[in-house]
């Protein structure tokens, strides 16, 4: 087991580097280190032979239910620390030269969906969802989402998880394009462990090559999603529709964006 900040866990054993976000009591909401370990973790063992496959999961109920924004204070100057480090995970991901396998056992919302899909198969527990939850509390995707969901299911399906914020279910995920494969609860991790053999007793260069010509092809405009998403996010971060969105988040009730705090 490596050493790792809190919040997250990495091994590697049988060529297969294991990732984990570790905050199950805040169901994996993560905070700016989270994000860099989980980075971090795989820029360790990028250049490790004996690597030849990973995954990337969530400990507990869920996978990742986004930023901790539990504790925000509202009268802080935005910064752009978080979404730095969202960026850097997801490019950090695409580039790792092996596959990875994004392993999502519960919940992904916000940036969480961002995690699970810079992996290269995104697998999913049958009474999971995904949630672009931004548009609840005055923001709008980052970490890449807005190029990510977009090359998975089209510029109509992304506008609606995008604006309406509603949950996808994981079967319906797979029907759109957005992941992978769904598996039922109680044989999700068997598959994944199947799923992760497979490609660790592959063709590990093959595979390299594979997923570098294939994430060339259909992320072109990834880099300047990144770009976009932080000069529009720290706009966003300053203005009365996150401070409406927070508060209401924080006082449990539903935000009223007319009345814009």
């Amino acid at each position: 087991m490596s050493t790792d900040p809190p919040g997250v866990t990495s091994s590697v054993g049988n060529g297969i580097l294991r990732v984990t976000i570790d905050r199950p009591a805040r169901m994996n909401a993560v905070e700016t280190d989270t994000l860099v370990a989980v980075a971090e973790a795989f820029d360790r063992h990028g250049g490790d032979p004996t690597v030849r496959a990973a995954i990337l999961t969530g400990s507990g109920r869920a996978f990742c239910s986004g930023a901790d924004i539990s504790g925000r204070d509202l009268t802080a100057p935005p910064t752009p620390d978080t979404i730095d480090a969202a960026n850097r995970v997801v490019a950090t991901i695409l580039d790792f030269p092996r596959p990875v396998v994004g392993a999502v056992n519960g919940v992904a919302a916000g940036v969480g969906v961002s995690l699970a899909l810079a992996c290269d198969l995104t697998v999913a527990k049958e009474s999971t969802y995904f949630v672009l939850a931004f548009a609840k509390i005055g923001l709008m995707p980052d970490g890449g989402a807005t190029a990510l969901v977009a090359a998975s299911v089209g510029r109509a399906r992304a506008l609606r998880m995008a604006m309406l914020a509603e949950r996808l279910p994981a079967p319906e995920a797979l029907a759109s394009g957005l992941i992978a494969d769904v598996y039922p609860d109680d044989e999700f991790d068997t598959a994944v462990e199947e799923l992760i053999v497979r490609l660790a007793d592959g063709p590990s260069v093959a595979l390299a090559s594979t997923k570098r010509a294939i994430n060339d092809a259909t992320l072109t405009e990834l880099g300047n999603a990144f770009g976009r998403e932080r000069a529009g996010q720290l706009d966003l971060l300053a203005g009365p529709d996150f401070a409406e969105g927070v508060s209401a988040f924080q006082d449990k009730r539903t935000a009223d964006f007319r009345r814009r705090a």
